[in-house]
């Protein structure tokens, strides 16, 4: 739940910092006076979209900042497996909106992207606000809000991942139904193509080899010329210039009859290691020369070579990817020429991961029909609870002909508020009051299987008057004896049923407008009842309240 709130430069609140407890919490004021801006902040703080528009005026940054303790094992676990794990329990989150467009956003005192943060925050808080009830009026949230309600998601998983591998099998099917005329045509280009390349039969790294035969026989002369000039200058020497082989000769016979006089120096070793390696150095070379032979029609053979695996190019910029193309060419080819075989193959398939997709679909639609009676059966106690008595609510499932994501059949909530009246498509019979009812009946059922601790209702009495806004009181409070609910009303006799009551007011200080929040006493209570009450006469309206508060009290304590 959620135990701490603190909002600085937020819209028009300046510096708001509350603490909360379990049960039902409401907040009251003036319409305008800032209610749904704490809200607000606290989607923000929960990975919602953020702007600059919502930093208070004169300011650089927005702050928000929430503790949570009491959290779900499941949620506990989901934060040790990130690397963010609880901290005695609880859970620390802020966010921050500067005015240059940047944000931050911290998890237990370390600063992540928004992605991870907004991913973190996914189970803390369910918001349910006026905009929520649209979601009932499209027929596509349906089934994914009765999955929610059955705990199905796990089986939704796997009906999904059968369906995802029948419909794999299924394009495959497509790609080979091609008819015959153009099968025989695409059969005669991949025979030219690859017929092209099996004649010139590319190897890997071929070319390179080509291009270094072709520079050193291109340079034939100049090599020759080289390779002599260095043996003759080591091995043969020339007029009047002894070869180094000679020289190393000299030098070795005068450290040796040196090292038989005095071995003090012992270089003879040094002396002897160099003649040999030049002597060895000078055979490499005459061996090299005496192998070289420059053949003027190899350096033709190899232009030609090379022009061919240049014409290869246009399957690829490598001979390795000229191969890869022939490769999945030849793959190509023996598909379309045994594409009876594949056909089959196909077919055989296709009929295995449908019955595989079948067997798990019926599996998901057996528990959601079970789910949708239990659904059924407690939808009509709650909108009971609510004043709507006689109300009928349905789940029908329309079957799908193929197997699709979702499973075998899609659910759609049909709902009757009259007696006598056929129940139809929820979008075609429900007013807004009834509307907001139904949502809370579902919240209700939610709060019995949801592991989110925290429940948020903005305004969800809007459009409901009469006896019946007692018993949205009572439905918030009983929602609360297992969940931290919060609150915005303008109805006091919802607000009757709150633990903890907040009044917002916006107050004019200087020349600056801003929002406050104020835990309000029993006395304060009772007076800001008074007020939503309205009225001429206060005193009969401040005891109207106290009546109020009183009979809210009994009924929250003897079980709303």
């Amino acid at each position: 739940m959620l135990a701490e709130l603190h909002v600085e430069n937020f819209g028009l609140m300046e510096t708001v910092r509350l603490n909360f407890g379990c049960g039902l919490t409401v907040f009251t004021g003036e319409t305008g006076a800032g209610k749904s801006m704490l809200i607000d902040a606290l989607g923000v703080l929960l990975g919602g979209r953020a702007n600059t528009d919502l930093i208070r005026h004169g300011e650089s940054r927005a702050r928000i900042e929430g503790v949570f303790d009491d959290l779900a094992p499941e949620y506990l676990l989901r934060l040790e497996e990130a690397g963010y794990p609880a901290e005695d329990g609880q859970l620390f989150l802020f966010r921050e909106i500067n005015s240059t467009g940047k944000n931050v956003c911290r998890v237990q005192g370390r600063s992540i992207p928004l992605t991870l943060y907004r991913s973190l925050c996914v189970g803390l808080v369910d918001i349910h606000g006026q905009i929520e009830h649209l979601s009932l009026f499209r027929p596509e949230t349906h089934q994914d809000l009765l999955d929610a309600l059955g705990g199905l998601q796990g089986e939704v998983d796997v009906v999904n991942e059968a369906a995802k591998t029948y419909q794999r099998i299924i394009r495959k099917e497509r790609e080979l139904s091609i008819s015959e005329d153009e099968r025989q045509k695409r059969e005669e280009y991949l025979r030219y193509q690859i017929e092209e390349i099996e004649r010139v039969s590319p190897v890997p790294g071929e070319e390179e080899e080509l291009l270094q035969e072709k520079k050193r026989l291109s340079n034939s002369e100049r090599i020759t010329s080289l390779v002599s000039e260095a043996y003759g200058a080591l091995y043969e020497g020339s007029a009047g210039k002894p070869a180094a082989i000679d020289m190393l000769g000299q030098a070795r016979k005068a450290l040796q009859e040196l090292d038989r006089l005095d071995d003090t120096l012992n270089v003879y070793g040094q002396i002897e290691s160099v003649y040999y390696s030049v002597e060895d150095l000078a055979e490499q070379i005459r061996a090299y020369r005496d192998d070289f032979e420059f053949e003027p029609e190899r350096l033709d053979q190899i232009e030609e070579r090379l022009i061919l695996l240049k014409k290869l190019r246009r399957f690829g910029t490598t001979l390795e990817e000229v191969l890869e193309k022939n490769a999945s060419m030849l793959e190509e080819l023996d598909q379309i020429t045994h594409v009876q075989e594949q056909f089959e193959k196909i077919n055989n398939e296709k009929q295995t991961t449908r019955k595989a997709y079948e067997i798990v679909a019926e599996q998901l639609s057996l528990k959601r029909r079970e789910i949708a009676t239990g659904i059924e059966k407690g939808l009509a106690l709650e909108l009971a609870d609510l004043g709507l008595e006689k109300s009928r609510f349905e789940v029908r499932f329309m079957p799908n002909e193929e197997p699709a994501k979702g499973g075998a059949e899609t659910a759609e909530f049909y709902f009757s508020a009259n007696l006598g009246e056929p129940p139809k498509p929820l979008a075609k019979v429900a007013s807004g009051g009834e509307m907001s009812r139904l949502m809370l009946a579902l919240k209700s059922l939610l709060a019995k299987v949801e592991s989110v601790g925290t429940f948020i209702f903005d305004e969800v009495d809007s459009g409901v008057g009469g006896r019946t806004i007692h018993r949205v009181g009572e439905k918030l409070a009983k929602i609360a004896q297992d969940k931290q609910v919060f609150c915005i009303t303008h109805a006091a006799q919802v607000a009757a049923f709150a633990e903890a009551h907040y009044g917002i007011v916006k107050e004019v200080n200087g020349e600056r407008t801003r929002t406050r929040v104020d835990s309000l006493s029993e006395v304060d209570r009772v007076e800001e009842l008074a007020r939503m009450l309205g009225g001429g006469e206060i005193e009969i309206t401040r005891k109207h309240a106290q009546e109020l508060r009183q009979r809210s009290a009994r009924g929250t304590m003897f079980g709303a």
